[in-house]
């Protein structure tokens, strides 16, 4: 039996990129609205300012809340005052953070 790879190989990007949108969902500003009010998630706004602690100086660059896992994160991007991309996710729920890192 003969394998065709290159189609192998497609298919298997094609299930890893459904997979991952699967995964994880972006949430709009009325869904993190209603959360907010429901007292699932905390305010950006608290966290961002956890955020902004870490890196004194940094601008937002962007911020957004996804679901990943059935766990609700704010990723969060700063440029640091040394001209740094940063990503942060925090756990929404809690402000525990999840990730720092330099962005690529």
């Amino acid at each position: 039996m003969k394998i065709n790879l290159r189609a192998y190989g497609l298919t298997t990007l094609t299930l890893l990129a459904f997979c991952s949108v699967v995964v994880a969902r972006d949430l709009g500003p009325d869904e993190a609205l209603r959360l907010r009010q429901q007292g699932v998630i905390l305010p950006l706004e608290q966290l961002l300012q956890q955020a902004m602690d870490r890196h004194p100086g940094a601008k937002l660059l962007e911020a957004g809340l996804e679901k990943k896992h059935d766990v609700y994160l704010y990723n969060v991007e700063l440029l640091t005052a040394d001209g740094v991309v940063r990503e942060l996710d925090l756990e929404a729920a809690t402000g525990r953070l999840i990730k720092d890192k330099v962005d690529d």
